[in-house]
């Protein structure tokens, strides 16, 4: 029992275990135009893991058998797949709700016109990286030019009805550069209105915040400034057990690239597969027994329930 899984107990009295299948996260492939410092699944050009069409074909077997759910589809960079407005049709057709994460750089190519216009007719949430309202922090944590790129995506998605409209859902992600824990999510969402209102006249729906998991990058670059020690600490002591009802794993499941099942995307870059005891793979998937399930867990989860919570849809308290 890790000291994760002791705190659980401590708090709870019990283990961790899912509760419900409300969300279904598919990891599509590790492949990105960028190569962020605070990446988790380390994506990257150079990356050549992609989900294969007969994968997503498993996943479309089993949406059409579930009850209508939300569908958080993620990479790498999902844009750069072939198959994504292919799978995107079907899931829409069975009547999920869907998002997709962009980092944003992507969008002002003029061969993702047709793919945004995809994705504004059939009103899939969007959910973009920008990291922070100030370039120089974003330029430190994503590379040149990123911070510019994302402002003119951001100002094109406006104009087609994106963060304006209201069935045109645009949710932007906060994650800090530094090993701290993100500030008040509602606070931090404010701050990002007004400058990005003023400056550079762009409007969002909300902000979501998210804790950086010391793995992956974030982890490389802690161990390089000496700063490992000092983060998990500072996560451990600033456990919230309000969190735990709120836990993503606890509601959802994770598909990875090739098909193996995950609680959530940080195990994915863990490689820290579901419960032994439960099924392994898409093509195996079973209702019952994976909303059930008991939750794999590493001291990274302590990132997830610090301060006022971190899960893919943000704060938790």
């Amino acid at each position: 029992m890790n000291e994760f899984e002791q705190k659980i107990k401590e708090v709870t009295g019990k283990n961790l275990r899912c509760d419900s299948l409300k969300t279904v996260q598919v990891n599509i492939g590790f492949r990105c135009n960028q190569e962020c410092r605070h990446c988790h699944v380390q994506g990257s050009p150079s990356r050549v893991e992609m989900m294969e069409w007969s994968t997503m074909q498993a996943i479309l077997e089993v949406t059409k058998q579930l009850p209508k759910c939300f569908i958080d589809i993620t990479g790498g960079a999902p844009e750069l797949h072939p198959c994504l407005t292919q799978f995107i049709q079907v899931l829409h057709k069975q009547g999920h709700q869907i998002q997709v994460r962009t980092n944003l750089t992507l969008l002002k190519n003029p061969e993702m016109k047709s793919l945004i216009n995809f994705l504004k007719t059939n009103k899939i949430q969007l959910v973009a990286s920008l990291p922070c309202y100030l370039e120089e922090e974003v330029r430190l944590q994503r590379g040149k030019e990123v911070f510019e790129k994302s402002i003119k995506s951001l100002q094109m998605l406006n104009t087609i009805g994106y963060g304006v409209d209201s069935s045109l859902s645009l949710i932007l992600v906060f994650n800090s550069l530094n090993p701290v824990l993100p500030p008040e999510q509602l606070v931090l969402e404010k701050e990002y209105h007004q400058v990005l209102g003023e400056e550079y006249g762009i409007n969002f729906t909300r902000l979501i915040t998210i804790t950086n998991m010391p793995i992956g990058r974030f982890l490389q670059d802690l161990q390089q400034n000496n700063q490992e020690k000092q983060y998990r600490d500072l996560l451990k002591s600033s456990f919230n057990p309000e969190t735990i009802e709120g836990l993503m794993c606890r509601h959802q499941i994770n598909i990875g690239w090739d098909g193996t099942l995950y609680d959530c995307d940080f195990n994915l870059a863990q490689g820290l597969h579901v419960a032994s005891k439960v099924p392994q793979h898409i093509k195996d998937f079973n209702q019952a027994k994976l909303s059930t399930r008991p939750i794999v867990t590493g001291t990274h989860c302590f990132g997830c329930a610090a301060g006022h919570g971190s899960s893919c849809g943000g704060a938790l308290v």
